[in-house]
């Protein structure tokens, strides 16, 4: 058992796969083909983009988490590194964002269940789908290790399956395949490589920057494994070829297996264009199987992290103190029931209010993965310094060039900040996702800024109690 309440019951070969699945989100298989459509094969350019911001970021919390592995990761560093404040405010808005996505998960693998299954109705399915995995994180950390084991497992697999037979079309040498668009000329013969121009790079940036979060769960796991260093340490210098593979990768066949303009992209989706123009039989219900155990995969995590944030901010008395209970078997129960309600009334706020309340909890969490990141370099910078003077042998994971590419990767991050305020297509547009991800930060920073001055003002009066009884004592 760990010396938190959580126990150590994530085994070695669950670690790799909550990694590996971690950055594969549902988004990467949903949202790619209006990416494709706004920037064309130039969204491999925003991808690499934002992979590689992913990467330096990652190795930063990977340094710190590396040198501490604990529940609340970037949020517990951001605690010491930056103060209470900091640490309050982005383990709120991170747990605040995850039980958005429950909301939104659910609603998806619903659409698709329903579609399988019409007599149960769409909010059948997702109350169905948000229990059983509620009951499953709650029997024990290392039945949600075995489920993610399974459902990123399939992922995996159906990503590196995709990726052969897509090259093998393209390289004309799958037998049996009307691979007759196919070929890596698609990247250029439609208008060129970038036929919206060089805009459009960062325009996609803007669509495929929210399908990366998930990145950071490892290390949330870590503190729940039995060897968290080695966890952390392996997790983090792997996810170069995770994201060169997974997502540049298919994204690459996609697009050398169909022109970007093709109309069946947008129709169908990218994947199941893909498989379409090869002549594979049941493309579209082969993908909505791989989409839904995406969805499953991520309600399972997303459930997971968020109640382990919500157990780290009880532990330092940022959130009730019952979330920092566990149960005989190392499980927060009460911070996994809260973000669940918290989920349901998402779900019930999607299907009865989804174009006011529903659009807003979304827009106003859509930017908190750009805010986590931002918080995560800040936090590096300082932590470094703290870490080599209290203990240096724990630096075992290095941020590259630090602080220069530290600060680099920060001005990267308020630059595709500043880019979204740009947009102002349509409700869902990147000024409005900022706007209101940047206010509802900015109420949570004043909860913990007004939090800290009224526990700090206590903890003072305390302390002068304490040293008026010594001085009475002594009298």
């Amino acid at each position: 058992m760990t010396g938190n309440g959580l126990h150590a019951g994530l085994k070695n070969r669950h670690l790799s796969m909550i990694a590996i699945g971690g950055v594969i989100g549902a988004g990467l298989f949903v949202g790619s083909s209006s990416g494709i459509a706004t920037a064309g094969p130039g969204i491999l350019l925003s991808y690499a983009l934002v992979g590689t911001l992913v990467v330096l970021v990652m190795r930063m919390l990977g340094e710190m988490s590396a040198a501490n592995p604990t529940s609340g990761s970037f949020s517990a560093h951001a605690d010491r590194a930056l103060g209470r404040w900091a640490g309050f405010s982005i383990g709120w808005l991170y747990w605040f964002f995850w039980v958005v996505v429950l909301a939104v998960e659910a609603t998806a693998g619903a659409k698709i269940l329903e579609g399988w299954i019409p007599a149960v109705p769409q909010w059948g399915w997702a109350l169905i789908v948000m229990v059983v995995l509620t009951a499953t994180n709650l029997v024990s950390v290392g039945s949600y290790g075995e489920f993610e084991f399974w459902f990123a497992g399939i992922k995996v697999v159906a990503i590196g399956a995709f990726i052969v037979v897509g090259l093998l079309a393209v390289l004309g040498v799958l037998p049996g395949a009307h691979s007759d668009k196919a070929g890596f000329s698609n990247l250029t013969d439609h208008g060129g490589f970038l036929p919206h121009g060089p805009g459009a790079i960062l325009t996609g940036v803007l669509l495929v920057v929210f399908s990366f979060m998930g990145s950071e769960i490892a290390t949330l796991a870590a503190g729940e494994s039995e060897n968290p260093q080695r966890a952390v340490t392996k997790s983090t210098n792997s996810i170069i070829w995770r994201i060169g593979v997974f997502y540049l990768g298919s994204i690459l066949i996609v697009v050398a297996l169909l022109p970007w303009n093709d109309p069946s992209i947008k129709e169908k989706g990218s994947y199941v264009a893909a498989l379409d123009s090869l002549g594979i039989a049941h493309a579209g219900e082969i993908m909505n199987f791989i989409v839904l155990t995406s969805v499953l995969s991520c309600l399972n995590s997303g459930l997971y992290t968020a109640s382990r944030m919500a157990f780290s901010l009880g532990r330092r008395g940022d959130a009730p103190k019952a979330f920092a209970r566990t149960t005989s078997r190392g499980v927060p129960m009460a911070a996994i029931v809260a973000s669940v309600v918290f989920g349901f009334v998402a779900v019930f706020f999607n299907y009865r209010f989804p174009d006011s309340v529903f659009l807003f909890l979304v827009n106003s969490s859509g930017a908190v993965a750009l805010f986590v990141w931002l918080v995560i370099c800040f936090s590096q910078l300082r932590m470094r310094k703290i870490i080599q003077a209290e203990a240096p042998e724990k630096l075992v994971v290095k941020m590259w060039l630090y602080p220069y590419l530290t600060w680099a990767t920060a001005g990267l991050i308020v630059f595709v900040l500043g880019y979204m305020l740009t947009d102002t297509e349509g409700e869902s547009s990147g000024r409005t996702t900022v706007l209101l991800s940047l206010l509802v930060a900015a109420v949570v920073v004043a909860v913990a800024v007004v939090k800290q001055k009224v526990t700090g003002g206590r903890a003072a009066e305390a302390t002068a109690a304490a040293e008026s009884t010594d001085k009475v004592s002594v009298g």
